[in-house]
């Protein structure tokens, strides 16, 4: 690779390096992820990570803000395609047991951004964004309580289902969705 004085002449290794920072943290935790190991990831030289990002922390809450970006974007579509109630809940439940969401290697990259979050304010302020912009979804059809108490669900569901030798079969999440969602409307069509 060829680079300049003041940097690499590579417009997507950033980008680049963030996915792999989000690999490696999937691999090997928040705790296992080195400057060297996402540059290997990354495959770009060490000095690149130093270029691109002040330290560490900074490198974690850029990939952490990609998870949660992208996490949303999905869930966000997902309900948007909504057009009733009924859509809105099945699109719940897909959320909560389909393969768009939730796969086994964004729930561990969720479980590291909780424990790194609950130890860092910029890290807790990109999963209450994360949160405000789930719930934000959810009332396009629902009340804002019975969106807090679906997003909550989401992902309690989600962390449960995946530790769970045997998780909650899609017909319950259903009808749990269902039961917490009974007659709450607010949303854009009207309940």
């Amino acid at each position: 690779m060829t680079g300049s004085s003041r940097g690499p002449n590579d417009p997507g290794r950033r980008d680049r390096i963030i996915d792999a920072a989000l690999d490696v943290i999937a691999e090997r935790g928040v705790e296992g992820t080195t400057h060297r190991r996402v540059a290997e990831a990354a495959e770009v030289p060490l000095g690149s990570m130093t270029y691109y990002f002040d330290g560490m922390k900074h490198l974690l809450v850029e990939a952490f803000t990609r998870l949660a970006e992208s996490m949303s974007l999905r869930y966000r579509a997902r309900l948007e395609a909504a057009g009733t109630i009924a859509e809105a809940r099945a699109a719940v439940v897909e959320i909560i047991c389909g393969p768009d969401l939730g796969s086994p290697r964004e729930l561990v990259l969720c479980y590291e951004l909780y424990a790194f979050a609950s130890r860092n304010p910029e890290v807790l302020g990109i999963t209450r964004s994360w949160m405000g912009a789930s719930r934000a979804s959810l009332s396009k059809h629902f009340d804002p309580r019975t969106a807090r108490a679906l997003d909550a669900l989401v992902e309690g569901l989600s962390i449960h289902n995946s530790f769970d030798a045997d998780p909650m079969p899609r017909e319950d999440v259903a009808a749990v969705v269902a039961a917490i969602s009974a007659g709450a409307g607010g949303g854009t069509d009207g309940g």
